[in-house]
């Protein structure tokens, strides 16, 4: 959903309060900033006709690495990251025809997909690494992306670091 930034604090706590998103364990809840929007029609359905109030900041403690790779080399890529942990999704690219390749990474063939979430301090090593060890050219063919996280909760092991 699309929410203002008061919404957003107030749907964090309410996770923290009944869903115990905070304690490790039971999840990650994240907010990604919503840059732009195709037609001032989508705009008006996102967010019921409601003003959200100019642009979103641009300055963030986290981001949303997206991994796809090869399917069954998820551990594999993990290991390369060296991230304290992830969310790995099954898969299945589509395109015009089977043999269609992007980055030489087949878009077809089933896939899997990692999330990890990561400091701001973290991500490019954790990105670096990935395209050195399980990068296009290797077994995995992992190709990788980041996102900007708004806000995050259930990443408390870093906060009491």
């Amino acid at each position: 959903g699309v929410a203002s930034a008061s919404e957003e604090r107030q749907l964090l706590k309410a996770a923290k309060r009944r869903l115990f998103i905070d304690i490790p364990g039971n999840g990650v809840m994240l907010t990604v900033p919503l840059k732009s929007v195709a037609g001032g029609k989508t705009l008006a359905y996102l967010t019921d006709e409601q003003k959200l109030g100019g642009a979103p900041r641009m300055d963030f403690e986290h981001e949303l690495i997206i991994v796809i790779l090869n399917e069954g080399y998820s551990d594999f890529v993990m290991d390369a990251a060296g991230a304290g942990g992830g969310t790995v999704l099954h898969a299945k690219g589509t395109g015009g025809t089977r043999g269609e390749k992007f980055f030489s990474v087949s878009l077809a063939d089933e896939k899997d997909m990692i999330y990890i979430i990561a400091h701001k301090d973290e991500k490019a090593a954790i990105m670096r690494s990935i395209n050195e060890q399980a990068g296009p050219g290797t077994k995995a063919g992992a190709i990788c992306f980041s996102l900007p996280i708004s806000s995050v909760a259930g990443l408390r092991a870093r906060e009491e670091n």
